[in-house]
C-alpha cells in the first residue's frame, strides 16, 4: 500500500471524530449547564531513514534527519469547563453556580454522580430532584405546607410554615469540587462522575473558600459559542475533503505507475 493512502486514511478517520465532538457541541448549544468539548489530536510514530547528527562520511555531522511521519490519530477529548452565563428563570426551585463546584446527586445504583444543572423540581414527598428523579445529595425535604422557599448564596435552604412568621431552616445545599475537572467522565444526562483523573470528590461550602455562590432562580446556560462551533466545523469539513484528495492523489499516481509497467 502507497503510505499516503495510509497516513489520508488516519486523517479522514481524525477528521470524522473531530467533526463528531463538534457536532455534539451544537447539538447541546441549548442543555442547562453543558460544557463543550474538543479533540485533541497526537501524530503517530515516525518512520526514521537518516538519524539527525549522524556522521555523512565526511568527518561531517548531519545537520537534519530524514523522519517520515505515519499519520494521525484522536488521543482524546477534553471538557472546557468555563462557566455559561446565568438565565434568569424567577423559578425558586432553579439554581446556578456562580463560580467553581458540583451538586450531588444519588443514582438508582446508590452511586454518587455530579453535576452543574440545577433544574431542580419537588418530588412527591417533597424532596429536591433533578429532571430524571435523581435525589439531590445531602436529601433537603420541603414539607407540604410550607411556604417562600428561600435558597441563600451559602447553600442555606430556608421556608415559611403557615401560621409561623419567622422562616425556618430545612437543610443546606452542600457543593464538591475537584482538582482536575478534564479528569471527570460524563455519562449523559448532564452528570459526570469522578475518575481516578479527576481526583476524589471535596465537599466545600457553597461561597466559601474558592466555591462558587447559589443563585436562586437561575440557571446556568450551555458555555457553547456557536459561531466558534460552526468554524470549527467549517474547517474540519475542509481537512476531511483535503484529506480524501490525498486519497485520490496517491490513487492516481499508483494508477501512473501501473500504466508504465
Amino acid at each position: 500500500m502507497h503510505p499516503a493512502l495510509w497516513i489520508s486514511k488516519t486523517g479522514l478517520d481524525a477528521q470524522q471524530m473531530n467533526v463528531q465532538v463538534t457536532s455534539n457541541n451544537l447539538a447541546n448549544v441549548e442543555t442547562v449547564a453543558f460544557k463543550k468539548g474538543r479533540a485533541i489530536f497526537d501524530d503517530l510514530l515516525y518512520q526514521k531513514v537518516r538519524q539527525a547528527g549522524a556522521e555523512n562520511g565526511n568527518n561531517a555531522e548531519l545537520p537534519s534527519g530524514l523522519m517520515l511521519g505515519t499519520g494521525v490519530r484522536v488521543a482524546g477529548t477534553e471538557k472546557n469547563f468555563q462557566q455559561g452565563n446565568p438565565n434568569r428563570t424567577d423559578n425558586p426551585n432553579h439554581i446556578a453556580i456562580n463560580g467553581r463546584g458540583f451538586f450531588q446527586v444519588l443514582r438508582s445504583d446508590g452511586t454518587t454522580a455530579y453535576t452543574r444543572d440545577g433544574e431542580f423540581s419537588i418530588s412527591s414527598t417533597g424532596a429536591l430532584t433533578t429532571n430524571e428523579g435523581l435525589l439531590l445529595q445531602p436529601s433537603i425535604t420541603i414539607p407540604p405546607s410550607s411556604t417562600n422557599l428561600s435558597i441563600g448564596h451559602d447553600g442555606t435552604v430556608s421556608i415559611n410554615l403557615a401560621g409561623s412568621v419567622a422562616p425556618t431552616q430545612v437543610g443546606s445545599i452542600q457543593l464538591v469540587d475537584f482538582i482536575n475537572y478534564s479528569g471527570l467522565e460524563p455519562i449523559g444526562d448532564n452528570l459526570y462522575i469522578e475518575t481516578a483523573a479527576s481526583g476524589a470528590a471535596q465537599s466545600v461550602k457553597p461561597a466559601q473558600n474558592g466555591a462558587g455562590e447559589l443563585l436562586q432562580g437561575y440557571l446556568e446556560s450551555s458555555n457553547v459559542n456557536v459561531v466558534e462551533e460552526l468554524i470549527n466545523l467549517i474547517q474540519g469539513q475542509r481537512a476531511y475533503e483535503i484529506n480524501a484528495r490525498s486519497v485520490e492523489t496517491a490513487d492516481k499516481m499508483l494508477q501512473f505507475i501501473t500504466q508504465m509497467l
